[in-house]
């Protein structure tokens, strides 16, 4: 369901495509110049004239991932989101909703709250005590010797914010995509089961990698690197994204093995009326979206040694631990995996053209108690451990991108979400060049 939301102020601010025109022509002739099947030239992952475009045409005009019901419950909690030049504070107010308010004081400009989580009444900012209430308005200003002061005219700039079984999106341009309903209603049956708003975070981790949002991206959206991926393949099988007839020799029995857990979990799906359809969406849609539900390897719980389960209570309504996982990948910024026993989510944050913020939480269920119910360093093993590993493999790929002698590759056909990524991307980008 969408939860209340505070009504937008547009503020379009300095556009990257104020850039000189015969630059901004060169910029618009590399994204026309595409080669469909093939990485990115180098300066869409190391140009800042490209990052700035990046930061107008995709993060300030899309729904973007900030965070899940979790991390803020109750009335007065809090998440800052910031990404580019821009930081976002996003609050649970009183009716239960979301006000979506950029975090730059009215006055001199200052971060009103500089904390990345936390729980507050009014909003002070700590610069000069200017206070806002929590929709934005500025309700005090103390300015001695002013008499015709209108606080109505500096409360805090809007942004959309919805919220969507559980999970908190936020976009900051004045007129909204209107098509995200529609993507929230394919996604929404599948999640609803894990009911997100009783669980609570178990932990969370912020990674600082040395490379562009981009390849952040491309390097999720495939499995063909997964080989360097111990502990994950020890539960997910690294056949993902790969199909009959081309499965490598040396992956035939896990193939096989995945064919017939995969044939297991929908049978059990459809005892419990929970779907597990494969919907693939990447590029035909404004809001991008992949979303199914599929089998893990060993005993088919969770991202453990073993496939066994990593907490004891079960989600939501849920009756069964052995139900893989739900994978959903999101344009332009996230991915989830929502499992019987916790959720993990991820968020992609651009900081510069060379560097990126990857925030990982974990979910699990809100009366689960830690050292009893779960191991928190078990339950986080895995996917610490892939994510030190990704963030290696980003930064080989920025360093090559950074080189003279880079041109771009062909993708593999087990890469194709790679290519509806890019193709998902180029395609907004024009869009909004145009």
């Amino acid at each position: 369901m969408t939860a209340p939301v505070n009504v937008p102020i547009s503020s379009r601010g300095k556009l990257a495509t104020s850039l000189p025109a015969e630059q901004l022509a060169e910029i618009t002739e590399l994204f026309e110049n595409r080669r469909e099947g093939f990485s990115l030239d180098a300066p869409f992952y190391t140009d800042p004239s490209v990052f700035k475009i990046d930061m107008e045409a995709i993060f300030g005009r899309h729904w973007i991932f900030a965070a899940s019901v979790a991390e803020l419950p109750e009335p007065g909690d809090y998440v800052t989101v910031d990404y580019g030049p821009y930081s976002l504070i996003v609050l649970r107010n009183d009716d239960g909703g979301v006000n979506v308010m950029h975090n730059v004081c009215r006055h001199r400009g200052a971060r009103v709250l500089p904390e990345s989580t936390g729980t507050t009444g009014n909003l002070v900012c700590g610069y000069h005590s200017w206070t806002y209430a929590p929709n934005g308005d500025l309700i005090h200003a103390s300015a001695p010797g002013e008499t015709k002061f209108d606080k109505s005219c500096f409360g805090l700039k809007r942004a959309h914010g919805r919220e969507y079984a559980g999970l908190i999106f936020v976009c900051i341009a004045a007129d909204a995509p209107t098509d995200f309903d529609e993507t929230a209603k394919i996604f929404e049956p599948y999640l609803l089961p894990h009911d997100l708003p009783k669980t609570k975070v178990a932990y969370q981790q912020n990674i600082i990698e040395e490379g562009n949002w981009k390849l952040v991206m491309e390097n999720n959206r495939e499995c063909y690197h997964c080989d360097g991926h111990p502990e994950l393949a020890c539960s997910l099988f690294p056949t993902w994204g790969l199909t009959e007839g081309f499965i490598p020799p040396h992956l035939e029995e896990v193939w096989d093995r995945n064919t017939e857990a995969q044939a297991s979990l929908e049978k059990r799906c459809e005892r419990y009326g929970i779907p597990h359809q494969v919907v693939e969406e990447l590029d035909t849609r404004v809001a991008g979206i992949r979303i199914s539900r599929e089998a893990l390897d060993g005993d088919g719980e969770s991202f453990s040694p073993d496939g066994h389960r990593l907490s004891k209570k079960l989600l939501g309504d849920l009756r069964d631990f052995r139900l893989g996982r739900c994978s959903m990948h999101l344009q332009p910024n996230s991915w989830f995996h929502f499992l019987a026993d916790h959720v993990v989510t991820f968020a992609v944050f651009p900081v510069s053209e060379h560097q990126t913020l990857v925030r990982t939480t974990w979910l699990v269920a809100d009366d689960a108690v830690e050292g009893i119910d779960y191991d928190l360093g078990k339950l986080t093993h895995t996917w610490k451990q892939t994510n030190l590993q990704d963030k290696a493999f980003v930064e080989l790929c920025q360093k090559g991108a950074s080189s003279p002698v880079y041109e771009p590759g062909p993708y593999m056909k087990s890469e194709y979400q790679v290519e509806a990524f890019i193709n998902w991307y180029t395609q907004r980008v024009l869009e909004h060049l145009a």
